[in-house]
């Protein structure tokens, strides 16, 4: 999708990006996965798309922004994704924000924040850290609402079946 056909979007990429990435979340908890869903984008084209899959894959790395993350850098043929944005509806973790890093994302695009595990400012900001080789710029909040709801229900659910 060439940047014009995104304009088309209410001229807002953002949140039509975070759309896509709150549609995998919704994919998530169908699955039983906390609903967590990440998108990379590269020229206004989404070139990784993945929803948490820890229970299903029995792996704690495969958190949706490291799916999409290797994703994308399968698509580009190379792990710099340096002309891509990363866009997730929960703030990134520490294991996910030091692969942003590594990978060297231009952009994090988040929904809601993560107050005792977000590392985009939450709890820690690795993403804009002064000691670390690659800095990138963070937009927090984006469809920010919409992205706790998913969170909160799935939770709720969870506390229901365990009374």
């Amino acid at each position: 999708m060439s940047d014009q056909e995104i304009q088309g979007f209410d001229g807002q990429p953002d949140v039509f990006y975070m759309q896509s990435a709150l549609r995998c979340a919704h994919k998530a908890a169908a699955a039983d996965e906390v609903p967590v869903g990440a998108v990379v984008v590269r020229q206004g084209e989404v070139i990784g798309r993945a929803w948490n899959q820890v229970e299903m894959l029995k792996d704690a790395t495969a958190h949706a922004e490291m799916l999409a993350i290797t994703q994308a850098a399968a698509a580009v043929g190379d792990w710099r994704l340096n002309q891509c944005d990363l866009y997730v509806t929960k703030e990134p973790c520490p294991m996910c924000a030091g692969a942003v890093v590594l990978a060297r994302l231009r952009r994090v695009v988040f929904g809601c924040p993560d107050p005792k595990g977000g590392a985009a400012g939450g709890w820690i900001n690795i993403l804009q850290s002064e000691s670390l080789n690659h800095r990138c710029e963070v937009t927090g909040g984006v469809l920010g609402t919409e992205s706790a709801e998913v969170l909160r229900q799935f939770f709720g659910k969870k506390r229901t079946k365990e009374i």
